[in-house]
């Protein structure tokens, strides 16, 4: 049986919690294949290797992030720190289409208030079913674990809009 990679980051420097993310889950479980089979038809393997966005093996569409980009060229761990946030990167990445984004300033201030650990430790709490623990992701609605209803990217969107 091949070892699998255990090696994995769960902060991305937009403020994004990549451990709710379906691909990396999907990386550290070794269902990557499944994941494609059943929601990223069109894609290969490579395009869906992830381990983080602080890590140097990236899905295909989070590698050339301007975002994870500038942050390494200006050597911060997260937007919040940067003498320029909120940048037009931030409010454009958290006004898009992709409910996941929505927190993101959020998450930035919440980074820069009680920093990056404390905001990681709740991270990983906010992603687990409140009714048994399991771990969920972003769009997931039920838990595969009881069933309960989840308080998904959406929901928390919809909460976050005025």
């Amino acid at each position: 049986m091949a070892k699998r990679e255990t090696n994995f980051n769960y902060g991305a420097y937009c403020g994004l919690y990549c451990g709710a993310c379906a691909i990396l889950v999907a990386n550290e479980r070794g269902e990557v294949e499944k994941l494609l089979e059943q929601e990223e038809p069109g894609y290969i393997v490579d395009d869906l290797t992830c381990r983080g966005c602080r890590t140097d093996v990236l899905a295909r569409w989070c590698a050339d992030c301007e975002m994870r980009l500038c942050a390494r060229r200006r050597g911060v761990a997260f937007c919040s720190h940067c003498d320029d946030y909120p940048c037009e990167h931030n409010k454009a990445f958290q006004a898009d289409k992709h409910a996941h984004h929505s927190v993101v300033l959020k998450n930035l201030a919440a980074i820069a208030e009680r920093g990056g650990e404390a905001w990681l430790a709740a991270q990983a709490e906010r992603w687990k079913c409140p009714s048994c623990g399991a771990r969920f992701t972003w769009y997931e609605k039920k838990c595969d674990g009881c069933g309960a209803e989840l308080y998904g990217c959406r929901a928390e969107e919809r909460d976050l809009t005025p």
